[in-house]
């Protein structure tokens, strides 16, 4: 396509429009004053590389607009041109009200009458000059934090009653406190763009609370952001300061206008054929699930991808992005190409070449599972690991060297890689909550209104009694120390790891794994109640992830030496201070594990994570070497021994000190 700068361009003398459309016969500007009347529509003029431009002498800033385009109308064949909907500019980096759904919105034409005054109005925005951007804070093998904007700060005691729910709440000194505490190394923000609800929920009371159902990429929602730019750049400031990244969760594997029964609100009606897939007669292809899939091979919609990536990291500085549904970005009309256009130029753009990348290497189209298969400098969410280890300490057979095998970073997943690129993560927000993993055996979705039927029916959960809350001493223990190690497993684990906000305090969800349109008091984060010994041990795994190498490094475990004069990076051993053989990695049974890894140095102390996954006690024999001690990780005031007692179900690490320095490796 042409170098065309899209969108509104304000200048001192007025305002240039461009909009782009292979197929539309004629699209008009509609102008909107602040009390929504529309005051005029000019006639777009149609150029070269299907651009319609427009210059409006004397508009300035601030005034509110859309687009209405016309051209054939066969939804049969994937037409849908009706200049009676009101169309938000793609490229809009501002709207003046949230999306709301109405049924008029997905009227076919003739039949809904104008939309303009049920939707939204695109803001023309003066953007400031953009400052040079610092490199992202974030690397590899720290800790990101997904955090639902409204959800994580809606019933925060500290944060001001009018910033609770908006981006603006994470800028507040109590907030920032927390995240430093538990060591967070960037917020992974969950979808913050202007989204609506899907067709179904309105009639159910619900909304959705998750975020992921944008109609444009690049303007903030006003729920979450009521001052639009200037809140995410001042919250990415805060947190910049205090360490923090910013990565932002964004959605282009589809928008909110659905299938053929939704809403026409931008791309479907400036040109549906060219912004969506489709199969050869005309009809959407749906390989995210939400009945429409965004063709990102095609120019147009590529081009706009682009420019929202680089417009967020100009204006905001934010470290990077996590994609949803991402093989949908490497899809073409032979399935998904990891060298595709668009993910090669995110890998060498000079906006976008040193940010962090993070996809989500799942879709449900064809071959639709790529985890392992971006390349670098992705990171990708790993389904692996999260399975795996729920698996092993819901106690199934066979999963110790499984197990190991996600401890050392999941090499099995990255064939042919030195460096591990998983995201390693017990639970995110789609699923259940790290507490009702061992509270709830079976989901509990009934308040989404769909007969608990969404959702996924294998959770790999447990409970030790009854499903719910239990006042049982041994049950609450039981169930406590469950989390433990499940939080000390993640933390202990070769690769980029991943919390979900709350989880470091024991947030439940009742047993709702697909919570998504849940925007009230269940997922809420209920500041008051939090588990606060969870959270001090949350904080103590962190400040020894942070402190040692032998847990941060991203390079896998081989079992081998880094040099002539180190020790192999990794040992496997039994509770006996056996090396593992092949007999006990391959006993069903096996529910104990001692993993020792090497020290940064030559003459570095190692550091010994000793797995038991039985609710039984056990004894762990420390490996020794002359001149050194075995001390307590996270209690080095603890006597050393050459041994060390495990209680049943826990993670227990142990720090090899020279005896005649006392220095840590």
């Amino acid at each position: 396509m042409a170098p065309v700068t899209f969108g509104a361009r304000p200048d001192k003398s007025g305002i240039e429009f461009a909009v782009w459309s292979s197929r539309a016969s004629k699209i008009e500007l509609c102008l909107f004053d602040a009390a929504d009347h529309e005051i005029e529509r000019l006639p777009m003029v149609p150029g070269e590389k299907d651009v319609f431009q427009l210059y409006v002498k004397g508009a300035g800033v601030g005034m509110r607009y859309g687009y209405r385009a016309d051209g054939d109308y066969d939804p049969a064949r994937g037409l849908w041109f009706d200049p009676d909907k009101l169309l938000v500019d793609p490229y809009a980096v501002e709207v003046d009200r949230p999306y709301v759904y109405d049924a008029r919105l997905g009227a076919r034409r003739g039949e809904g009458g104008d939309t303009a005054p049920l939707m939204p109005k695109a803001i023309v925005t003066a953007l400031p000059t953009a400052p040079s951007v610092a490199p992202p804070l974030f690397q590899p093998g720290g800790l990101i934090y997904e955090l639902p904007v409204r959800a994580f700060s809606k019933r925060h005691p500290d944060v001001p009653k009018e910033d609770r729910g908006t981006l603006r709440a994470l800028a507040h000194p109590a907030v920032i406190d927390h995240l430093k505490k538990i060591g967070v190394s960037a917020v992974e923000l969950m979808p913050v763009t202007a989204k609506i609800d899907e067709r179904h929920l309105p009639p159910l009371g619900l909304t959705n609370a998750w975020g992921y159902n944008p109609v444009t990429f690049m303007a903030l929602d006003p729920h979450l952001a009521p001052r639009g730019m200037a809140d995410l750049q001042a919250t990415t400031n805060a947190l910049r300061q205090a360490g923090i990244g910013v990565i932002l969760d964004l959605v282009f594997n589809h928008t909110g206008e659905s299938d053929e029964r939704g809403p026409t609100l931008s791309l479907r009606g400036l040109d549906n054929l060219a912004y969506y897939r489709h199969e050869p007669d005309g009809r959407l292809i749906n390989d995210t699930g939400t009945g429409n899939t965004l063709a990102c091979d095609h120019p147009a919609v590529r081009d706009l991808i682009l420019a929202s990536l680089r417009y967020f990291v100009s204006h905001a500085g934010v470290d990077g992005f996590r994609f949803d549904l991402a093989p949908v970005l490497g899809r073409d009309g032979e399935g998904f190409n990891a060298n595709a256009q668009l993910l090669a130029a995110m890998r060498s753009d000079p906006v976008l070449s040193d940010r962090i990348l993070i996809a989500e290497p799942w879709d449900i189209g064809p071959g639709g599972y790529q985890l392992g298969r971006f390349g670098s400098p992705f990171l990708e969410w790993n389904d692996k690991y999260r399975d795996d280890v729920r698996r092993f300490w819901r106690g199934d057979s066979g999963m110790v060297g499984r197990l190991a095998t996600r401890l050392a970073g999941s090499s099995d997943a990255f064939i042919g890689e030195k460096q591990s690129r998983s995201v390693n993560f017990i639970a995110a927000h789609d699923g259940m909550t790290l507490a009702d993993l061992v509270r709830y055996e079976k989901k509990h979705n009934e308040a989404n209104g769909e007969a608990n039927r969404d959702g996924h029916d294998e959770n790999l959960s447990w409970n030790l009694g009854v499903e719910g809350e239990s006042a049982e001493p041994r049950i609450v223990a039981g169930r406590a120390g469950d989390q433990r190690a499940l939080l000390a497993t993640l933390f202990a684990s070769r690769g980029t790891i991943m919390l979900t906000a709350g989880d470091e305090f024991g947030r439940s969800q009742h047993g709702n794994n697909n919570a998504y349109a849940q925007d009230n008091e269940l997922t809420w984060l209920d500041w008051e109640k939090c588990d606060l010994a969870l959270e001090d041990h949350v904080a103590a795994l962190s400040a020894l992830r942070r402190s040692l190498i032998a847990l941060s490094d991203t390079e896998f475990l081989t079992g081998q030496p880094r040099n002539d004069k180190s020790l192999p990076d990794v040992a496997w051993m039994t509770e006996t201070g056996l090396p593992m053989d092949e007999a006990a990695w391959n006993d069903p049974v096996r529910r104990r594990l001692m993993m020792v890894l090497a020290g940064a140095g030559e003459d570095a102390g190692r550091l010994a994570v000793l797995v038991n996954g039985d609710r039984r006690a056990s004894t762990f024999v420390l490996p020794l070497r002359d001149g050194y001690r075995w001390l307590d990780a996270l209690d080095q005031d603890a006597s050393a021994e050459a041994w060390r007692l495990v209680e049943g179900r826990a993670v227990a690490f142990m720090i090899e000190r020279r005896a005649d320095k006392g220095e840590a490796g």
